[in-house]
């Protein structure tokens, strides 16, 4: 069994022969520097009021002629904000950075994002594709988190202008980059279903920053990349 250690051992001093006392003179420690990259917890969406979205929601049904009492009017208010919530919704999650160790300055491109969101004009859902591309900096980010950037900007009612630009100027801060374009590509129920009712009509919208949008070589090399999906919705 090992002795216990002396109060001076305890205290970090010990005594000399001439009756004088002096530190200890620690061993020497390896300290590990931590090797977790450094993060950002992004806020989810907002609280949403259920019970006042439902009671909200069965008026909206009885307004149009929904008979009270029936199957659709007890049960599908809850459908229908549920099913909105769902769109409207993104869980907290952490955006990861790193160091660019290996001085990667050429494009970073990220194809075929699916996304869903929500007109804010008609509250009818546009979904599509997004075409991300980053010329990199001094951080890089994992190239699932750029997925995650757009899944957690379509989780909101707005116009798919709004979106690109959210989603390009969160992406040019945060990674501190020398470019960065988003092209989106959707379909609008409230442009395919309804008013002028233009089946298999797409809109695409172009959201640049930095050298992605002022560096005319730059931006050639991301449209060349990503033609072929500029035709697609889905």
């Amino acid at each position: 069994m090992s002795p216990l250690p002396t109060d001076e051992q305890l205290h970090g001093t010990t005594r000399n022969d001439a009756g004088g006392d002096h530190l200890l003179e620690a061993a020497p420690t390896e300290v590990q520097e931590s090797k977790r990259p450094p993060t950002k917890l992004l806020p989810g969406s907002p609280v949403i009021d259920v019970d006042a979205a439902e009671r909200a929601a069965a008026a909206l049904l009885t307004a149009f002629g929904v008979p009270e009492g029936s199957e659709a009017a007890v049960r599908t208010p809850a459908r229908m904000v549920a099913g909105l919530a769902e769109l409207l919704t993104a869980s907290p999650w952490e955006f990861t950075t790193f160091p660019n160790w290996e001085d990667q300055h050429e494009l970073v491109l990220v194809r075929d994002v699916p996304f869903t969101s929500v007109c804010a004009h008609h509250v009818l859902p546009f979904s599509g594709t997004a075409q991300i591309g980053v010329l990199p900096g001094e951080k890089i980010a994992g190239l699932s988190k750029l997925a995650r950037v757009v899944e957690m900007f379509a989780a909101r009612m707005q116009i798919q202008e709004e979106l690109g630009q959210q989603i390009a100027a969160f992406l040019e801060q945060e990674l501190d980059c020398r470019g960065v374009a988003v092209m989106l590509s959707a379909e609008h129920v409230c442009m395919t279903r309804r008013g002028v009712r233009a089946y298999g009509s797409g809109t695409i919208t172009i959201a640049t920053r930095g050298r992605l949008r002022d560096d005319h070589t730059a931006r050639s090399e991301f449209f060349q990349l990503v033609r072929p999906a500029a035709g697609r919705t889905a």
